[in-house]
C-alpha cells in the first residue's frame, strides 16, 4: 500500500545527503542499504549499489524510475531454472551442454 499523499514520499536523509555531495564532486557508486527508500528526481544519473542481502546490486537511475522503490531493482531472489526431463530435453534439443562432472579422486586401478 502506498504512503499517504499528506506525508509524501519517504527517502532516506542520509542517502539524499550524499546525492547532494556528490553532485559537486565525481560520480561514483553510492552503497545502500535502505531499499525501502523512494526514487527522487534528484538521483536520476547516479548509480547505487542496493544491497539485496548478500551482495550489493549496481542500479542506474533513469527518470522512468522516478516514484519507485530501490528494492524493486535489486532482486533478492536467483532464478536458476526449472528442472525435470522436460527441462532436460529442451536444452539437449536446443544443443546446451549438460554440465560434465570431474571427479576429485583418480580412480583405483
Amino acid at each position: 500500500m502506498p504512503r499517504s499523499l499528506k506525508k509524501g514520499p519517504w527517502v532516506d536523509k542520509k542517502l539524499i545527503e550524499r546525492v547532494r555531495k556528490m553532485k559537486t564532486g565525481e560520480k561514483s557508486v553510492i552503497k545502500t542499504w535502505s531499499r525501502s527508500c523512494t526514487i527522487t528526481p534528484e538521483m536520476v544519473g547516479f548509480t547505487f549499489g542496493v544491497h539485496n542481502g548478500k551482495d550489493h546490486i549496481a542500479v542506474f537511475i533513469t527518470e522512468e524510475m522516478v516514484g519507485h522503490k530501490l528494492g524493486e531493482f535489486s532482486p533478492t531472489k536467483k532464478f536458476i531454472r526449472h528442472g525435470g526431463k522436460m527441462q532436460k530435453e529442451i536444452e539437449k534439443g536446443a544443443g546446451v551442454a549438460a554440465p560434465v562432472v570431474i571427479p576429485t579422486k583418480p580412480a583405483n586401478k
